[in-house]
Parts: structure tokens; C-alpha cells; sequence
């Protein structure tokens, strides 16, 4: 035993010793000799004990005066003004987001309380106006309330967005999706309340006395003070991505002091909510863009594989699709190159079995799993790389255990138990989708979805990936009609079928290829008139993908369908029709 410890002890020290060696070489020496530690790789890391200050189901009540301000702070307007315009209006009219003043006193149902935002004031604290993009056109609105300086803040924040999620049944996906993400280190998260509004409406037409608005839903505002709340770079580089897939676009994406920035066109793409030196943003893109370097090599420099791939892996597990070039953050520290991912509008999360209760169209082919992502040039050049996908994988299989039929049933029950009285109820139950009893079969039906999800990404490798009809090319006599090439993770061979007719039910074809090895076929020109092409791709399995295109009409999306237009002159116009 003794000789035996002997040469245990040897092998020991032999292998610190030589473990020694190794660290040495990624030790940096000081002038006086000493190793100094290596670098510790930055991992983007929450302050999980913020979300232990209070229970998330549980509800606050807020007392909202509102009154006509001042012309100067563009506050001299009334409640129901700001209750009638739309963000589209106001851009039609040129002007900003009209705004009141506002007292905001927070508490329960017994009033507000000591030691809470506004309680004993009686001047205003705050300016309110709507907040959100399409859902600004629904009659009930989402509200922005900004306390003012020096009026306290309320969570760590002086801007508070109240959202009603109309569309959304439930009402509560959205912030069950961020509390499920407290419980995932590798992700960023952002507090969430459920809020009961009472407004007294003091303006001209207003009845003076308090008012139920019912159920919203506070979700913190991505902002300076909240980075700094959650213990991030607070001088780092934010930005809100509106309608961005990572492309270069050089003729918007510039340096703030370049003759040729437009501050309005920069943020249709992409919001700037951080440092507004944008040159580590472009230096990003360049790279991003750049088919000569090797993605592997650009996802190492730029971006954290862990937080991209458990960022992507808990939206294609919770079903959130509308996430490939928009409602995401991207965040880098000043000093740091990566970039890292960061949720933002989650009410797409689980909504499968709420959508089929209401005979509506959830996700189309492309819409889950991987394909989802085929269409933004960082995502797609990620999903080529085998580290990438392992990463992505490994990250699926780690959620999908923590997103369990127990973890999502608990959760969804108990919410539910809180919200639904409230929502069968003036005024919520007069936007409400779901009858009662649907609302209760789409309570239980939401742990379903993980499964299902999980299985839909790992077919969406099977598939060819979708792709974008091009625009119809006029060559002389002939119209030639084509799209891009599709790309098939397992290299199998694809073909195209393609349809062309007057009409988006594709009833009466004027054209009908199938089995097309290059996607591309001519027609005879056009007459003067409106037509609709369909492709789709299938490969040599036998699993077929729709094209990227879709057509709207009033019985939804025609998906995998290109309108265009040939006017009287035989040129080819898209999208909109002008005799």
C-alpha cells in the first residue's frame, strides 16, 4: 500500500507539475517576475437575486392621475386625444406622440402606499403617452409613463411601458417567458410585473374619478439605468433591433458624424439605446458580411457561442418566431468586442394552442426550428458551422429539461389563477379572444408545446431551407421566372416545382413546373394584370420547404407565394399595382 501511495503521489506531482507548465504559457509576467492570473473569459451573467424581491404573480395596483400640461413640454393635450391616435396617425399628421401629465401613485387595492412612488403628492410626477407599433392601432392602449427627475424611481426605473397584449388570450405568455428566463444563468433577463391600472382622467371630457383599466402587464425598459441595474456595462453599446438581419446596410449603418448619416432611416433598422459610437456595430457587420473569413473565426471575435445559442434555443423551444430580425437586443461592453443577445417581446411564446383555438394560422413551414433563422445572414452563416450547431443542440437538450411539462403546468396554472378573474371582467373581457373554456384548454395545452417545438427543430434539419423567389426578369419576349438556391444540411440533391397563375388560390395555372433541377423557367410574356408565383423545394428525402415569400390577403398568409404586377408598358412592378 505504502509503494503503491509512492507512486500515486509521483503521478500527482507530475501532473501538477506539468498542468503547471501548461497555465504558465497563458500567463502574462510582470516586470518583477510574478505570473500574473490569466484573462477570465467574460460570460454574460444576471443579477438573479433581483427577481427574489417579490413574487411574480404578484399584482400592483397604480393610481394614475392625468391632466392637460403645457404647450412647452407638449403636454397640452387630452386623455382621450391620447387614447385615439395610433403611432401611424401621428405619422401621417408629422408630428410626435401626443403626451398629458400624470400623477402615478402606487399601492394595492386600498390606495396608494407610504413610502411608494407619489405617495402624499399631489402635482404631477410624470407624462404619459401611448407606446407600441401595430398594437398602437387596437382601441385599448399600451401606455409609457416617465417620471420626471427627481420624482423617484419605481423597480430601478424611471420609465414604465404598461402593455395589454389584446392579442394575446392568456395574458400572461409574455411575462411567463421572462420568468422563465430568471431561472436560465446562461440568459439576460428583465423584471415583469402584473399591474392593475385605475386612471382618473382630469382633462376636458374626463369624468373626474378613478377608473378600472384592468390587467397590464410592466416589463423593465432596456435602458442605461436598467443595465447598470443588472449589473452590466451602463456606458456599453445597446441597440433595439427593429427590422435588422445582420446585413451590412452601408447606406444606412454610419458613423454618427458622417455627412450622410440619417438618424431616422439608422433607427428603422436598429435603435440606439447605449453608447452611440457605432464604429464597433460596423466593424461587426464588415465582419459578419465578409465570406472570405471563416464563421467560426467571426463568431469567436464577435459574439458568445453559450449566449447566442441558449438565446436562440429558448425561443425556438418556446414557439417565439417573430424573433429573426427583430424584438432582440444586442448588448457589448465598452470595452469588450462580443456581442451578446438579449429578449425583448416575448407574447409570441406559446401561442400554438391559443392560435388553433381560435382558427388562426400559427407558423408556416419555415417559421420553426432552424429555418426560422434561415433568412438573417449572421444566423444562417452560424447554422453552417458544425461548433455552432453543437452548441445549439446541446443547448436545446439542456432547456428543453428545464422547461418541463411540470416547470410550464405550474406555472401556467398559477398564473392563470390570477389573471382570469380579472380578464372576464370589465373592461378586459370586452378585447378578449378566448371564450372561458378555451382560455382554460390553452392553460393546459402550453407544456404540450415544448415537445412539439423541440421535435419541429429537430425535423427543420431534415428539410431544405427556404429561400426567396426573385423578382420576375423581362427578356425580350419572355419572362424569366426564378429563385435562390436552397441549402440542404445533409447535402442531398433539391428540386423546385414552381406555379404561376392569375389567381393566389392557384386555381388556374398558367404555368406548372415540377421537378426542376435549377430553379429557374421562362413564359411567354405577360399581359397587362396581376399574377402569383409559387416554389417550393424538395429534396431527395422527400421533405419539402416553402419559399420565404408570403402574400397577405383576408384570409391571412398565402405562404410561399410572390405577387408582382405587369402594367400596360410590359414592365414588371412589385408590390403595389399603379394603372
Amino acid at each position: 500500500m505504502k509503494n503503491n501511495f509512492k507512486i500515486i503521489s509521483l503521478i500527482m506531482i507530475l501532473s501538477i507539475l506539468l498542468s503547471g507548465c501548461g497555465t504558465m504559457q497563458s500567463k502574462e509576467i510582470s516586470p518583477q517576475g510574478t505570473a500574473l492570473p490569466a484573462e477570465t473569459e467574460y460570460k454574460l451573467r444576471d443579477k438573479k437575486d433581483l427577481y427574489t424581491m417579490y413574487e411574480p404573480e404578484d399584482i400592483v395596483t397604480m393610481y394614475l392621475t392625468v391632466s392637460t400640461g403645457n404647450e412647452g413640454e407638449k403636454t397640452d393635450h387630452t386623455w382621450s386625444e391620447i387614447n385615439t391616435y395610433s403611432v401611424y396617425d401621428y405619422e401621417a399628421m408629422g408630428v410626435d406622440r401626443y403626451k398629458v401629465e400624470g400623477l402615478l401613485q402606487i399601492g394595492d387595492e386600498s390606495g396608494p402606499l407610504p413610502g411608494e412612488v407619489g405617495y402624499g403628492q399631489v402635482s404631477p410626477n410624470c407624462t404619459v403617452q401611448i407606446r407600441g407599433q401595430s398594437s398602437s392601432r387596437q382601441s385599448v392602449k399600451n401606455y409609457k409613463i416617465s417620471l420626471k427627475d427627481n420624482k423617484g424611481m419605481w423597480m430601478g426605473n424611471t420609465s414604465i411601458p404598461l402593455n395589454k397584449h389584446v392579442n394575446e388570450g392568456l395574458r400572461f405568455r409574455n411575462k411567463m417567458a421572462y420568468d422563465l428566463m430568471a431561472g436560465i444563468d446562461e440568459m439576460m433577463g428583465l423584471r415583469t410585473r402584473f399591474v392593475r391600472l385605475y386612471v382618473k382622467d382630469t382633462t376636458v371630457g374626463g369624468n373626474n374619478t378613478f377608473t378600472d383599466y384592468g390587467i397590464y402587464t410592466f416589463v423593465e425598459q432596456l435602458n442605461k439605468k436598467t443595465l447598470k441595474a443588472h449589473g452590466l456595462d451602463a456606458n456599453g453599446h445597446l441597440y433595439k433591433i427593429n427590422e435588422f438581419e445582420f446585413y451590412r446596410y452601408d447606406d444606412v449603418i454610419k458613423l454618427k458624424d458622417d455627412p450622410d448619416f440619417n438618424e431616422a432611416a439608422f433607427e428603422e433598422r436598429i435603435e440606439t439605446k447605449g453608447s452611440d459610437d457605432h464604429q464597433k456595430l460596423i466593424n461587426m457587420l464588415e465582419d459578419v458580411n465578409d465570406f472570405s473569413k471563416p464563421i467560426d473565426d467571426v463568431l469567436a471575435e464577435h459574439f458568445d457561442i453559450e449566449n447566442m445559442s441558449y438565446w436562440m434555443a429558448f425561443h425556438i423551444l418556446m414557439g417565439n418566431a417573430d424573433t429573426q430580425s427583430r424584438n432582440v437586443f444586442i448588448y457589448s461592453p465598452l470595452h469588450l468586442d462580443k456581442w451578446y443577445f438579449i429578449s425583448w417581446d416575448n407574447d409570441g411564446s406559446l401561442n400554438k394552442t391559443e392560435y388553433a383555438a381560435m382558427n388562426r394560422v400559427s407558423y408556416a413551414g419555415w417559421e420553426v426550428g432552424v429555418s426560422n433563422y434561415w433568412g438573417n445572414v449572421l444566423f444562417q452563416r452560424a447554422l453552417k458551422s458544425e461548433t455552432y450547431r453543437k452548441a445549439l443542440d446541446a443547448a436545446i437538450e439542456d432547456l428543453k429539461g428545464y422547461l418541463s411539462k411540470e416547470r410550464i403546468d405550474t406555472m401556467a396554472k398559477r398564473y392563470a389563477s390570477i389573471v382570469k378573474p380579472y380578464v372576464y371582467r370589465q373592461p378586459d373581457v370586452l378585447n378578449l379572444p378566448l371564450t372561458s373554456a378555451q382560455y382554460d384548454r390553452v392553460v393546459s395545452g402550453l407544456s404540450s408545446e415544448i415537445d412539439l417545438n423541440y421535435n419541429l427543430y429537430k425535423e427543420s434539419f431534415t428539410k431544405p431551407m427556404p429561400f426567396f423567389i426573385d423578382t420576375p426578369q423581362k427578356k425580350g419576349d419572355k419572362l424569366v421566372i426564378s429563385c435562390q438556391n436552397s441549402y440542404d444540411f445533409n447535402g442531398e440533391p433539391v428540386t423546385y416545382d414552381l406555379q404561376l397563375a392569375r389567381d393566389m388560390n392557384f386555381n388556374n395555372l398558367i404555368l406548372n413546373q415540377e421537378n426542376m433541377t435549377l430553379p429557374v423557367a421562362e413564359v411567354d410574356m405577360l399581359p397587362k394584370g396581376q399574377y402569383f408565383i409559387k416554389m417550393a423545394a424538395t429534396n431527395q428525402s422527400g421533405k419539402t420547404q416553402t419559399a420565404f415569400d408570403y402574400y397577405y390577403s383576408d384570409g391571412g398568409k398565402k405562404y410561399g407565394v410572390r405577387c408582382f404586377y405587369i402594367d400596360a408598358k410590359g414592365n414588371v412592378l412589385e408590390d403595389v399595382y399603379e394603372d
